[in-house]
């Protein structure tokens, strides 16, 4: 096939086709007319020798034509748009920029104070914009409407970057008055116990838990499951805050991310014991669009975000030592 003779707006078509999975939704983010989206994709079908997009029950589905080329096309329209865009040095004293990150409750409690503090000191002109993981979804990150998402991610789209900040171990927070610290902590002392569940790391809008589907309460209850165990869980909150918090006025374990107990090392009236049993450890990581992979001020954010958690990381590592260890022995 000679190049030259394609259109190469028909990949911009595409981009937004694949994205959306609506021809008139994807007119309407061109702003061209329905009409002109429809004849885009009767073109792009036939340069490429594929449906591309099937009606089904679900709507508009990608063949796996179109899977395959997803990723590609995208990371040639990085490669155009960069080609193209004007360099300009970011300048951190002067920038008015709004950053907008989803970070997760244990991210925002573990790692945003910090970003905040370094932001202030180099760039005090620009706003920080701190969603959920409930306020976005992946598509917002593809479309760079989201400069960063910082989380334990379970999948993320082929076409994203990502950055691991840190590999995260288990602790559990105990009020210092909890007569289960007068004996050994073991396993069997754990699970008499009452404990607090505490969780929500996905993007989307969050349900109601039920406490017999192990597979869907998460790390600490999935491995007590492949050991044939189970606690018993009094309390259900998707805020690490909470959990501290409840740990702390209540005969109730918190078992939660190290860094989390880490924050309140220095509570009298708070116990962190190491975990009677193996949970198997998350990445913390930080995600972006392709979009924004070469724009001079977001990559001065991801770079201070990186150093801000190597430096969590070197103040953390004398306290974080004793989770390793389990993980290391088992």
């Amino acid at each position: 096939m000679d190049i030259s003779r394609v259109d190469l707006n028909l990949l911009v078509y595409l981009d937004v086709l694949l994205r959306e999975k609506n021809v008139t939704k994807s007119a309407n983010h061109l702003g061209i007319t329905q009409p002109a989206m429809s004849n885009g994709l009767r073109r792009l079908r036939n340069l490429f020798g594929d449906p591309l997009l099937v009606r089904t029950s679900e709507g508009m589905t990608p063949t796996e034509r179109a899977s395959e080329l997803q990723p590609l096309v995208r990371s040639i329209l990085s490669d155009i748009e960069q080609a193209v865009q004007q360099k300009t040095p970011f300048s951190a004293i002067d920038s008015q920029r709004v950053f907008r990150i989803m970070a997760s409750d244990y991210a925002e409690s573990c790692l945003m104070p910090r970003v905040l503090r370094r932001i202030r000191q180099e760039a005090p002109q620009v706003t920080l914009d701190v969603l959920t993981p409930s306020d976005v979804s992946f598509l917002d990150v593809e479309q760079g409407r989201l400069d960063m998402a910082i989380n334990r991610f379970d999948t993320i789209p082929q076409s994203f970057h990502q950055k691991t900040l840190w590999t995260e171990y288990f602790a559990c927070l105990v009020n210092a008055r909890n007569p289960i610290l007068n004996a050994r902590f073991t396993l069997d002392s754990y699970l008499e116990a009452s404990h607090i569940w505490v969780s929500k790391t996905g993007f989307g809008v969050g349900v109601g838990v039920n406490p017999k589907d192990v597979q869907r309460l998460g790390w600490v209850d999935e491995a007590l499951s492949r050991m044939g165990r189970k606690r018993q869980i009094s309390v259900f909150t998707r805020h690490y805050q909470v959990a501290m918090l409840l740990a702390e006025q209540h005969d109730l374990i918190a078992t939660l991310p190290s860094r989390a107990a880490w924050l309140q090392k220095d509570n009298d009236g708070l116990v962190v014991k190491v975990p009677p049993f193996d949970i198997p450890p998350f990445e913390l990581k930080m995600a972006w669009s392709p979009l924004l992979q070469h724009n001079a001020d977001h990559q001065w954010l991801r770079r201070l975000i990186v150093e801000v958690a190597e430096d969590v990381d070197a103040e953390f590592a004398p306290f974080g030592r004793q989770f390793e260890a389990l993980d290391t022995d088992a």
